[in-house]
This record gives C-alpha cells, structure tokens and sequence, in this order.
C-alpha cells in the first residue's frame, strides 16, 4: 500500500467509541485532527520538503520516574504475540501515555488468582518534531515475556506497573486471557490472515467479524497502521507517530485475546527511529527472535501452531517496486529461508507450510506483482513445495490458481481442492483489512463465489529491477473481490484413513463467504 490514502475523518467509529471515557475521546479527536493538519501541511510542502530535516531517533530508556502518579496512569493497547514456541511462551505487549516505574504482568489460572509476577520492559521512542507539522513525542510501549508455561491452557493475565495493581478491583479492566499452543497438533483450529490496516471504522469492523472465527492466532501481512502515509521509507515520507496510539486502542478488541503475529509492509518502513526504518516495530512488537537476525530485521521469523510451520518474511528487503531497503539483509534473509523451508517439510509433525509477507507475488491490482519478490523466493516455494503464500500491498482480495514455476499447473475454482505436491502452490492477496480499496484495472470485473465471472487472461504487469512496469497477460488471476475482508483458514489433522487439509475461507466484512478452497497433500 504506497498510495497515500484521503484525509482521515475526524469522527470516532461508534464501536470505538462505546468503549471509550469522555477524556479518551478528547484525546482520539484532538490526535485525529492533529494528524489532518500535519497530512494537509505535508501536501501543500510539495511532497514534505521540510521533513527531509529529520533527525534519526533510537530507543532511549525511559525516565526512571514520572511526574504522573502510576495510579492515574491507565495501560492500554494490549497486544498479545507468541514467542518462538507457542506451545510454552507467550509475549504481552502494552502502552502507557507516561512513563511508569517498575511494570509488570500478573498471570494465573482464574480472574481472582493472578499470583505469578512478571517483570516488563519499557521500550520508549521519541520522534522529533517538525516546525509547522508536528511536535517532538515520546511513546512508551511496554512488553513482558512470559515463558515456562504449560500447552493447551487458558491463562488469565492483567498489565500494570508501580501504584496501578491490575489484580485490585479498581483496575482490573485490564485483565484478559490467552491459550497455549496444544502439545499435540488438534484434530482442527482456525487462523486468520488480513494485510492493510490502519486506522478506520472498517478496520474495526473487521476485527469484529474475524474475531468471532475464534482464531488459535492472526497473520498480519504488513502496512500495521500507516502512521507513515506515504510508504517509501524515506524521511520525506508524511509521518504522525499518534496514529499509532490510535491504532493499538482500536486492535486492543482483538489483540488483548488473539496472538497478533505481524510482519513489515512498505508504510512500516519508518526512517525516523534506525538506518533501516525497523526501530519503531521494534519498540511496539515483542515478536520470536527465531529469524536469521531479529534485531535488525524483526519481521521475518517462524513458528509452528498443530501442524502447520509458519514463516513470516520482509520483503522490502527483495522489493523492486520500493527499493528503499532493497538488498539490506544482503541475502541472509533468503539463505535462512532455504534453510527454515527445508527442516518445516522433513519435519514428521508438520503437514503444511504457510509464508507470509507484504509484497504481492502475484496480483493484478494497483501494484500489481513484485519481481523481486518473484526472482528471490519463488523457486524457495516450489522447491519446497509451499502450500500458500499469503500477502497484502493491494487493498483487494485475489486469489490465483495453482501455480508452479510461473504457470499454472492447476485451474482452482471456488470450492475446488488442490495438491502442492503435484500442481503447485496457491498466492493470496488479503489486503481489505480496512485501509481505501484498490480496483482492478481495464475494466476487469470482480469474480468470487456466488458471482463468478472467469476469463482466460487478464492484462497486468510486474515490476522489474529498474523499478520499470514489464507488461504482462496472465492467466492466473482466479477470484478477485474490491471490498474489505479477510482469510479464514481451518487446519484439519486427518483421521485415519484421510488426509489433512487446509480449508481456506475468504470472508467479507458481512460476514458472507466469498471464496473458499482445499488443500490436501498426497
């Protein structure tokens, strides 16, 4: 998602608003407006002239006292991750509008016996303020590990620091809950996927439709927020660092309850806090540090769930489109993920294979596809025999046939069943989670389930390494919708005698199913 979206409206969601105190919502609409102002000034300096002045920003530790009594200060935006064993850890992540001493989690079996106490860590980021756009900030993201902990069980937990004890009645309205990972992979468990956020009241309503699939966990495919409107990772880029409270209040819904398992998009790519744009994700996500280089490259790791191995991917680091950080992890990336794919398929206890990342492979909306990602990592996932490939970047859903080596090795409709073994791996572009939807180009109409309007071709192209659009006609392009919606994915174990399967579902915001598939190996 590169193109800038329109001026925010200032109103609050009414769903947001509920759960709001009278001085929240002075504060959302004071930031909303702020953020109006600081978009409409940054157009009028012809694409931010100013901002170029900014200085690097990194984590600085936050103050050892606070002029606000811990009492009156009230965490919020809580966000859950799984560590690099889901089975076993667990990360809580959390904010404060203030610094605060000495944080920390409460956990137990039930809401009246949190006895366990674990210390948190407060990261804090300071952006610098720019003359006539915006004021310096300083944010406070607090994260606590939690290890040790026993499979398949529900935990309850509540966040809080020096004089805010969340176990006391009068703060509790921090307290929620989180499962382990079971020992043994479930005969069935549900995950959701969605790309393209940010903040607006179809975000919202979404969270509230995904939320009610009862998912073991969410993969997020990247464009978190957009705080950074603009999204090429420059510090010209339009920036507003309060998007991101806003943000982590409206996914709280979610996220306080379902492991928000995120990884980098190109308007996450935040030049102001490190070289590579990353040190803001850093501050506000406590993801597993089992990639090839978790300090510098925090999107990009794996975890497996039952028997399914996930990978998580940055693909600014391959991207033709948006070159900024083209190149930075100077292929280390993808030699660890030769290496992460090939130990997930030998793995006994492992049926399916799921990679995630930002960056279309294949699309024919508004970016199209990404050669880079294409040339990178596509004989990764057929040598490795991926079952799917999940993205964002166009704020659409489309869904391709199966493809192998650039063709088509099997024609999916909705409602068919596919084997990567023998015909290839499916792409996914789930990119309606809630920011301005794209179209499709040259009139090409949508088709999905219930509405189906196939053609033999559709005129695209992909981008190149001089950043150059090659003209492409594709054949691949199955399901295409231009509303919001997201992935619904059933992992099923087998019984004897019947092979697992992955049911992938695609819902819209209403609810209503607009395409569905089966993969089965074997």
């Amino acid at each position: 998602m590169d193109s800038p979206p329109d001026t925010p409206d200032v109103g609050i969601p009414p769903q947001l608003a509920r759960r709001m105190s009278m001085a929240e919502q002075y504060e959302y609409l004071r930031t909303r407006l702020t953020r109006r102002r600081a978009l409409v000034t940054a157009g009028a300096l012809a694409g931010g002239g100013l901002l170029t002045g900014c200085s690097s920003s990194t984590h600085t530790p936050a103050p050892a006292t606070s002029r606000v009594p811990g009492s009156a200060v009230v965490p919020f935006g809580r966000h859950l991750a799984f560590g690099a064993d889901p089975k076993t850890q667990m990360r809580i992540s959390w904010q404060v509008p203030f610094a605060v001493r000495k944080p920390y989690v409460r956990v137990g079996p039930t809401p009246g016996n949190l006895s366990r106490r674990i210390d948190a860590e407060v990261r804090a980021l300071h952006t610098p303020g720019l003359t006539g756009v915006r004021l310096d900030l300083d944010q406070y993201y607090v994260h606590a590990a939690l290890d040790g902990l026993r499979p398949g069980t529900t935990y309850y937990y509540g966040v809080g620091h020096e004089g805010f004890d969340p176990a006391s009645r009068a703060h509790n309205s921090t307290l929620g809950t989180f499962r382990t990972a079971p020992a043994t992979a479930p005969a069935s468990f549900v995950f959701t996927a969605f790309g393209d956020q940010g903040v607006t009241p179809d975000a919202l309503a979404n969270d509230h439709v995904l939320l009610g699939r009862n998912p073991a966990f969410h993969l997020h495919a990247g464009d978190i927020c957009y705080a950074d409107v603009t999204g090429h990772g420059e510090k010209s880029d339009s920036y507003d660092p309060t998007a991101w409270d806003l943000f982590l209040k409206q996914t709280e819904t979610v996220a306080k309850s379902v492991p928000w398992m995120v990884t980098t998009g190109n308007h996450d790519m935040e030049a102001w806090y490190s070289p590579n744009g990353y040190g803001g994700q850093s501050a506000r996500w406590s993801l597993p540090d089992n990639g090839f280089d978790a300090q510098n490259t925090p999107g990009a790791y794996s975890f497996t769930y039952g028997n399914v191995g996930v990978v998580a991917l940055d693909a600014n680091d391959v991207s033709y489109e948006i070159p900024a950080n083209l190149g930075h992890t100077d292929g280390r990336q993808t030699a660890w993920l030769d290496r992460r794919l090939a130990e997930l398929r030998t793995s006994d206890a492992i049926d399916f294979v799921v990679v995630f990342f930002h960056h279309c492979t294949y699309s024919t909306s508004n970016h199209a596809s990404d050669g880079g990602v294409r040339d990178a990592w596509l004989p990764l996932f057929d040598k490795h025999q991926v079952d799917l490939v999940i993205n964002g970047h166009n704020h659409v859903y489309e869904r391709t046939d199966a493809l192998r080596g650039g063709r088509v090795g099997r024609q999916v409709p909705v409602g068919a069943s596919t084997d990567p073994t023998r015909d290839g791996t499916v792409y996914v572009t789930a990119g309606g989670a809630g920011q301005s939807l794209y179209a499709f180009p040259n009139g090409v109409k949508d088709s999905f389930e219930g509405k189906v309007a196939d053609r033999e071709s559709v005129e695209s192209f992909y981008w190149t390494k001089s950043q150059e659009r090659h003209e492409d006609t594709v054949e691949w392009s199955r399901v295409r919708y231009t509303g919001y919606s997201f992935l619904s994915v059933e992992a099923q174990a087998g019984a004897p005698g019947a092979a697992p399967r992955l049911t992938v579902s695609a819902l819209a915001q209403s609810g209503e199913r607009i395409d569905h598939f089966e993969v089965r190996r074997g």
